[in-house]
This record gives C-alpha cells, structure tokens and sequence, in this order.
C-alpha cells in the first residue's frame, strides 16, 4: 500500500541508482511528479535546484502536497547509469478543518 501525508504537508521522495550493486551517478538524472489534477512536474538534475543529489548515486525530491489524492512519481537516469523507479503516495484530506 502507498504511503498516505495529511494535505499541506512537504513529502521527500527518492531514489539510489546502482550499477552492479555499487551507487553510481548517471549522466543525467530527471524526476518526474504528477498530481490528483494530472498536473505533471519535471526536474532536471543540475537546472531544477528542487532535484537534489544527496551522494553518489542518492537523489531527492521534496514535494509541497496541497492536494488531497494519489500522488505518482518517477526518477530516471540515462548515460552511465540507465535506471527508472516509480512509485506512488496518497494526500488525505483533513478530518479535523
């Protein structure tokens, strides 16, 4: 089951490329988001300063989430290291306000 986050909350998303087992870095990194609305992001490693290497290999996302739904996102890299992950969270609406 997906990870579920109160609305108006920030969630990290991440990721580890690998190549043989080892964290390796590839030569261009994107990470991708789309909303409830189908509103899709796009982030380049090294242009968007919202996609952040943590070490080699070790990439995140920090997502600002003021939509209740299920949230879809994808990292990919490409040149060294050609690596995709998915994965899938959902935003609840407040039971309180």
């Amino acid at each position: 089951m997906a990870n579920v986050y109160a609305k108006d909350n920030l969630v990290r998303i991440s990721t580890v490329f690998t190549l043989a087992g080892v964290a390796t870095d590839p030569s261009i990194v994107k990470a991708f988001y789309k909303d409830p609305n189908n509103t899709v992001t796009t982030l380049t490693y090294g242009t968007d300063t919202a996609l952040v290497k943590d070490s080699v290999g070790n990439y995140h996302v920090d997502i600002s989430v003021a939509v209740a739904g299920n949230w879809w996102y994808r990292f990919e890299g490409t040149g060294d290291c050609v690596a995709a992950n998915e994965g899938e969270f959902v935003v609840s609406l407040s039971q309180i306000i």
